[in-house]
């Protein structure tokens, strides 16, 4: 799938700039919204922008950090591009692996193709209308070996995947009223992927979130057979603009399942 091909190239292109800047060790400022971001996230959406708008000229591409410099393509109605050029900033900048490159392709409202790459890690997961992979990156940065994956049936006895730093009462509350066995907490969209290859069975997300932090993670999923939805239970959509209550690209809360439609 072209796609797919390009955004892979796309993310491991970034992945190769970010482990640069990690290595190196990475320089933070605040943003307005008092988010943290480095070098890193906008070396790598430079790179990203560049690779994606070659090969797809005629597709909006919505980019977190072109966002927070007030670059906001017309996306009402149309298939674009969602990018975070590196989620789970604070894991990078605290040293932790659990940082990722999300690209993710909305087709009416849906994420219907999307890669997530965690650079040091050594992984990536990518996901479309043909199925859900995970792959084996090699130090030099390409493909050493790909693998189907499956969202496994949800457990009676469930394992679920929670934020390491983004806990809430709410979160905490709809843990209790299931049946978990286990929870694990890991940064960034490698929560969907664990889902996706079948490691966990939810993820309760309560509490603020961007499109392009949950996009690409969520393509995974949806094409692992799983699945994301609002708390009425409905798909989670893209491309929420002029919403009354959020700015443009904000999340409501959700929840993330495995194989199955929770009941």
């Amino acid at each position: 799938m072209q796609v797919l091909d390009t955004f892979e190239k796309a993310a491991l292109d970034a992945g190769r700039e970010i482990m640069d800047v990690f290595d190196a060790g990475a320089t933070v400022r605040l943003k307005d919204d008092a988010s943290p971001v480095t070098e890193a996230d906008e070396r790598a959406e430079r790179i990203i922008l560049a690779i994606l708008g070659e090969a797809f000229p005629a597709i909006p591409i919505v980019a977190e950090e072109s966002v927070a410099a007030g670059k906001v393509p017309e996306i009402a109605d149309k298939t674009f591009i969602l990018v975070d050029p590196l989620d789970g900033t604070k894991e990078f900048v605290n040293r932790r692996e659990d940082f990722t490159v999300n690209i993710a392709l909305i087709v009416n409202r849906a994420p219907v193709a999307g890669v997530v790459y965690a650079p040091a890690k050594g992984v990536a997961y990518s996901g479309s209308s043909v199925g859900a992979e995970k792959l084996l990156i090699a130090p030099d940065f390409t493909i050493s070996a790909r693998k189907t994956i499956h969202a496994r049936p949800v457990a009676e006895e469930m394992v679920a995947v929670a934020s390491r730093s983004h806990s809430t009462p709410e979160t905490e509350a709809f843990l209790d009223r299931q049946r978990v066995s286990s929870r694990t907490s890991v940064g960034s969209s490698l929560k969907f992927c664990l889902l996706a290859e079948g490691i966990a069975d939810v993820y309760p997300r309560f509490g603020r979130t961007m499109e392009w932090d949950t996009a690409a993670g969520d393509a995974v999923l949806r094409a692992a057979g799983g699945a994301t939805l609002d708390l009425e239970g409905m798909p989670l959509l893209y491309g929420k603009i002029r919403q009354a209550g959020d700015s443009d690209f904000a999340n409501p809360s959700f929840i993330a399942w495995g194989r199955r439609q929770p009941v």
